[in-house]
């Protein structure tokens, strides 16, 4: 059954080795299981590091995978940094992440009292280095309520390379202008990270108005296992509430105490489907909406 709904899927969170952290399986691991199951692509994400070499060294070996390269945000490549996009376009990256772990939404998050019950493998180094005297400030899109002129040359890369713009870990006060300054500079493929992850906690109501201005909402497995701010209940009704045309799947899995990712996209589905989304809706959220945002 669930190779029907993965066949074609692509996975646009997943997170491979060789990285900063270990990590259950590689780029190349990824692209055998992947194969395997009839999906697509996978979108290579590190927090730390450009990933489009990565992706076109599995696309040499695995041709018929569609392997994504990526940059996200973060102070290792520069932070809110226009010529790293602009560089990471020219090398075939195809998803820029807004900041995650260096986010000062996420600082703020990490850093009080009993935030995460257990923590991300990204959050034990950044704590160790914020122990070393080693972080700066929390980084963030927004100055003076309006967005930086850096983040504005961002988008404007984005939209002229055709990339796809996802949030990272922002909060919802940058969440906002940023998708809607995305759709006035021509940004035609905005995707909100983990909207459910326990330091963005968008909530239903607040992800339908960001898919009405256009965002599609990335509901990832990774949040249930360990939890990370939903269970699979809320899951199925905020999917229902935004609804497939404006959801997409990933596993945001290769956590070494975590299902492989392929696993988690297999469980996913299944549990989509026992709990009452029929097969069109799954294969819109896998497939559909996903192989519009890499390939059109």
């Amino acid at each position: 059954m669930y190779a029907e709904l993965l066949e074609g899927a692509y996975d646009l969170h997943v997170h491979t080795g060789p990285d900063v952290n270990e990590r259950k399986l590689d780029d190349l691991e990824m692209a055998e299981r992947i194969q395997r199951i009839g999906m697509k692509g996978f979108g290579i994400k590190s927090h730390y590091f450009c990933t489009a070499e990565r992706a076109r060294l599995v696309k040499k070996l695995y041709p018929s995978v569609h392997p994504i390269g990526a940059i996200a945000l973060n102070y290792p490549v520069g932070g809110i940094n226009p010529l790293a996009v602009e560089m990471a376009a020219r090398d075939g990256a195809k998803i820029v992440w807004m900041p995650t772990f260096d986010a000062a939404n996420e600082l703020r998050y990490l850093l009080a009292q009993d935030s995460y019950g257990e923590l991300p493998p990204w959050a034990k180094v950044q704590l160790e280095l914020n122990q070393q005297g080693k972080t700066k400030a929390g980084i963030t899109i927004l100055a003076d309520g309006e967005l930086t002129e850096a983040a504005q040359e961002v988008l404007a890369i984005i939209a002229q390379h055709n990339l796809i713009l996802a949030t990272g870990h922002l909060g919802k006060d940058e969440i906002y202008p940023l998708v809607r300054a995305a759709r006035e500079q021509g940004v035609n493929k905005v995707v909100v990270t983990h909207p459910t992850f326990s330091s963005v906690s968008l909530s239903k109501s607040e992800q339908k108005e960001l898919a009405d201005l256009g965002a599609y909402m990335e509901q990832c497995f990774g949040v249930i296992t360990p939890t990370y701010g939903t269970d699979w209940d809320e899951l199925y009704e905020m999917i229902r509430f935004v609804g497939p045309e404006r959801t997409i799947l990933s596993s945001d899995l290769g956590q070494v105490n975590n299902p492989y990712p392929d696993e988690g996209m297999v469980a996913f589905v299944t549990n989509l489907l026992n709990n009452g989304f029929s097969k069109e809706d799954i294969k819109r959220m896998t497939a559909t909406n996903t192989t519009f945002l890499v390939e059109s």
